[in-house]
């Protein structure tokens, strides 16, 4: 039975690679970027999916602190419909 539960554990799961994993950097830190701007639509369409939805901070790559002022932002920017609430 000890030897079925080692075999378990050494087993790794289809999709997970094998090296450490790297944490992204935020790019508004390494930039030192203070305030995101509602108005850079640019900046702020690599933080929405094709759907129109904010990415995560898991995809986006964004500190805790950034990726809350990159969702204000990208509500205020679909207020003043200078980006869409939903596209497709």
């Amino acid at each position: 039975m000890a030897q079925r539960m080692e075999g378990r554990q050494q087993r790794k799961r289809p999709g997970q690679s094998s090296g450490p994993i790297r944490r992204k950097s935020c790019y508004f830190c390494k930039e030192k970027v203070d305030e995101i701007d509602y108005k850079n639509v640019n900046q702020l369409r690599r933080y929405i999916s094709e759907k129109g939805k904010i990415r995560s901070r898991r995809i986006t790559g964004a500190c805790r602190r950034h990726q809350r002022q990159v969702a204000v932002a990208v509500k205020r920017a679909r207020e003043m419909a200078l980006l869409p609430y939903v596209s497709g």
